[in-house]
């Protein structure tokens, strides 16, 4: 088995464990998210498949939905193969440099997510708030300049990771208890001082999605305030209508989030089992529901897969 060390970090291995104190289970735990994985990848396929195709959907808030499975999409492809892969025993080891570049993408996948979650409250306050500027102000040029600004801000937050693990010197501890390639994991895998990992850790979560909950946030303490003012009890049951889709993705999203990323940090009294399963479950169930939430529950989206496969 190969050693890590900062000299030869290249040929290195890390051996993915999977969920400690689980390993009697993985196999039947294999079952679940294979299915949900599978899943996923089907619908979400079909579901960009319809946006791209079918001309009604060329509106920025299905734009917005089609990059978000794009993201759904590439993460699961990032970590699930490998979490199959480990439960079944067929390969645990993962090159050091393969390690890092899949912590960069989940990283980097995550607050992607993030990001578009706070263009589609941007898209909702615009359309709720202002909805006859809506056509004007959110134009395909400006999303385009969203989508590249966003990239942008989310690659240059998350590219310093990989140099802060590979300055660390690793000697020897090369096992690694979880199911994919996470930043605090892969530090605790040195033997030298983590302070700076943590602290970027710390940064880098709030300049992207704590950043990005603030602002979702006020964009939705604006539009409820609107809505407040206006006299109509019917308007406001559609607009907070178009919005309980997109909540209760947001909900789901950070919730695991922001409960994984903390407890890794600060919850030492929490079993590591619990923390490693629960950062499995929200790799593969966001993807499954987010299509639940937007899909089925749009009838434009559902009428607009139904035209496209049936026409």
């Amino acid at each position: 088995m190969s050693v890590l060390n900062s000299t030869s970090s290249h040929s290195a291995t890390v051996v993915l464990v999977g969920i400690p104190g689980m390993e009697q289970a993985h196999v039947w735990l294999s079952i679940p998210f294979c299915l949900m994985y599978v899943v996923a990848l089907f619908w979400n396929s079909v579901l960009l498949f319809t946006i791209i195709t079918e001309p009604s959907l060329h509106e920025p808030m299905y734009i917005f939905l089609s990059i978000l499975t794009v993201a759904d999409l590439l993460l699961s492809t990032t970590t699930v193969p490998k979490t199959l892969s480990v439960f079944w025993s067929l390969s645990k080891e993962i090159s050091f440099n393969g390690c890092l570049i899949q912590m960069f993408f989940i990283d980097f996948l995550f607050i992607t997510e993030s990001a578009i979650l706070l263009a589609k409250a941007f898209d909702r306050y615009v359309a709720i708030c202002n909805p006859l500027r809506y056509r004007t102000v959110l134009t395909h040029a400006v999303i385009r300049k969203i989508a590249v600004a966003a990239l942008t801000r989310n690659f240059c937050i998350m590219f310093p990771a990989v140099f802060l693990l590979k300055r660390l010197n690793y000697c020897g501890h090369n096992i690694m208890p979880h199911t994919y390639c996470e930043h605090i994991g892969v530090a605790t895998l040195a033997c030298g001082d983590i302070t700076v990992n943590i602290w970027y850790g710390l940064a880098a979560g709030f300049l992207s999605a704590g950043l990005d909950a603030i602002f979702i946030a006020v964009s939705y303490a604006s539009i409820l305030r609107s809505l407040f003012r206006l006299p109509s009890q019917g308007i406001h049951l559609k607009a907070l209508n178009t919005c309980g889709s997109h909540v209760c993705v947001i909900l789901m999203f950070y919730t695991p989030v922001f409960f994984s990323w903390s407890t890794h940090r600060f919850g030492r009294h929490i079993p590591c089992h619990t923390l490693i399963l629960l950062a499995n479950l929200y790799i593969v169930i966001p993807p499954m529901l987010n299509l639940i939430f937007y899909g089925v529950r749009s009838k434009q989206v559902w009428g607009g897969t139904t035209c496209v496969f049936l026409h």
